[in-house]
């Protein structure tokens, strides 16, 4: 597959910058900086330490972008820690890094908001959604291309209530399709993820899902565990009859089978890049002024709209960072929200924000200070 070179490549020098910062203590906060006169723009004479955490479902993304950034700014290096979006949360609160990557906003039910307004002192901490990753539904079944699922014959097939690839409901999703009687083997995250979040929040709000989304399967629901996107892609690979959930760019780096999803008019929709940006491009702000969290419509409407997808935040303060801290993280996130730095995603499997959303993402950058 396409991706596979690229993505090789990207995960050794994810692996090395990780070797390189992994023993890193800057006692000193979570970035530093010995310019003086650095400016939001790449190229700018910047140098010095960015320490960031988070999801580990941008991890490509981020190091894709501090490579491309780092060869424009030779003085910055910006380490990464894909530590898991509740750590780098967390991280961000305590100060010790500059920014946190998040698949989910500061949750108000834990008090997160006003944790992170107290780190950043004379300012509001903002969510500024920056990534999409498209959560593809992957299966491993033979002689069968194409396959369409609704969201309530998924919902059915994760609840154990659908156990044969034949069942009546897969059959009205795909009534030109020879499907086997093949038992479905299917696989979930056995580790706390956001993309179990988000699929979970996308079964709830289409499919009858008894249970509430959450980062941690729900232990009532049947199948069987796998850690780590790739164990997903790994296990799906390895099971005839198998299904699963995972992120677009593992599913393509493992060249897995990918089903064809119904939105809320009941358009079966191929999970493109594109497909997957109409729904983020119509998702509402329910944040004010440059805080852009967002709500996900998962039975979008919009024609060509894939529903199942997943944003990942950047969450820093809109001021309140030391001025050398400011400095370098609207820089970084000056090139990332740039046409190159979004453009860079589509080989990664992801999907590039554009529209009025990128132009919110901007204007939230910009307001860094």
């Amino acid at each position: 597959m396409k991706y596979a070179g690229r993505l090789a490549a990207v995960a050794v020098v994810g692996a090395l910058s990780l070797a390189a910062c992994g023993t890193d203590n800057n006692s000193s906060g979570s970035a530093s900086t010995s310019s003086a006169a650095a400016t939001g723009a790449a190229g700018s004479g910047l140098s010095g330490t960015i320490n960031a955490a988070g999801s580990s479902a941008q991890a490509n993304a981020i190091d894709q972008w501090k490579k491309d950034f780092q060869s424009k700014n030779a003085g910055v290096s910006v380490n990464y820690q894909p530590s898991g979006s509740g750590a780098g949360v967390q991280a961000f609160i305590q100060g010790t890094v500059a920014f946190a990557g998040s698949d989910s906003a500061l949750k108000d039910d834990k008090g997160e908001p006003a944790q992170a307004d107290a780190r950043c002192k004379t300012g509001k901490a903002i969510n500024i959604p920056m990534v999409t990753g498209p959560i593809a539904v992957v299966y491993n079944l033979p002689g069968v291309d194409g396959l369409q699922l609704s969201p309530k014959t998924i919902g059915a097939i994760f609840n154990g209530k659908i156990t044969k690839w034949d069942d009546a409901a897969i059959k009205a999703d795909n009534p030109q399709a020879k499907l086997p009687s093949t038992p479905i083997q299917a696989f979930h995250r056995a580790d706390e993820s956001g993309t179990s979040d988000n699929f979970t929040k996308f079964l709830k709000a289409t499919a009858e899902w008894p249970y509430e989304p959450a980062k941690a399967w729900p232990a009532e629901a049947k199948g069987q565990g796998a850690k780590g996107s790739d164990g997903i892609a790994s296990s799906v690979k390895g099971a005839e009859g198998a299904i699963s959930y995972v992120e677009l760019s593992f599913a393509e780096n493992s060249q897995l089978q990918k089903a064809k999803v119904a939105n809320g008019t009941g358009e079966f929709v191929e999970l493109t890049p594109e497909s997957a940006a109409k729904t983020v491009e119509t998702a509402e702000v329910k944040g004010t002024g440059n805080d852009l969290k967002l709500g996900i419509d998962y039975a979008t409407k919009t024609a060509g709209a894939y529903p199942i997808v997943l944003v990942t935040y950047e969450i820093t303060c809109e001021k309140g960072l030391s001025a050398d801290e400011a400095k370098l993280v609207k820089s970084f996130l000056t090139y990332t929200a740039s046409d190159e730095g979004q453009t860079a995603l589509k080989d990664l499997g992801y999907a590039p924000l554009s529209g009025e959303l990128l132009t919110k993402v901007r204007t939230a950058v910009e307001a860094i200070s």
